[in-house]
């Protein structure tokens, strides 16, 4: 066991009980957690189309067993080649990866952790702006991504009936409808200027 800080908290007991190739396990002050080894940051970004549609991914996810709808999002300089990639930088990567938009703008909203009591993971959420579809997405040569655009006043029914045929739905999708809600409200309540 080691004595170090870390994240600007004191560590008293911390040791890894088992490495795999991406990511480890490890038991800190009693507490176990997962960590990943080849990154520190992960983004999501929300995503409206100029026709009023929220860009969505779905994909099997092994964990789970099922598809899952969630937002574009992935990990931030995970490869070699991506050596020094900012969280913006990565934001757009993986939105054009995944769903075959570019944004002309990003804007980081808010730092969320992943998943509190399981891993240290946060997850930047960028605003994207100024869409265009310039590619098909799915992702790199190792994933199989569904990209969708889903209109939003549509999205309850859309969401039910990806339930009902058997998928999940991230949590960050439901966060990501609260915020455009919010903004929307906040866009009327100014006379429609944001």
């Amino acid at each position: 066991m080691a004595t170090f800080a870390l994240m600007g908290v004191f560590v008293a007991d911390r040791k890894i009980l088992y490495e795999g190739k991406f990511k480890r396990l490890v038991i800190e002050n009693g507490w176990e957690y997962v960590e990943r080894m080849n990154c520190l940051d992960v983004v999501a970004i929300l995503a409206v189309t100029q026709n009023d549609e929220l860009v969505l991914v779905e994909q099997l996810r092994i964990p789970v067993g099922k598809n899952v709808v969630e937002l574009p999002a992935g990990l931030v300089d995970d490869k070699p080649h991506l050596n020094g990639e900012t969280l913006e930088d990565a934001a757009r990567r993986e939105l054009l990866e995944e769903t075959g938009y570019s944004a002309k703008k990003l804007i980081p909203m808010m730092v969320m952790p992943a998943s509190p009591a399981l891993c240290r993971e946060m997850i930047t959420v960028f605003r994207a702006g100024g869409l265009e579809k310039v590619g098909s997405g799915g992702g790199d040569h190792l994933e199989s991504i569904i990209p969708h655009a889903v209109k939003l006043d549509k999205i309850d029914v859309w969401l039910e009936k990806k339930k009902a045929e058997g998928g999940l739905i991230d949590p960050k999708v439901y966060t990501a409808l609260y915020f455009l809600e919010k903004e929307r409200r906040a866009c009327r309540n100014n006379g429609g200027n944001t």
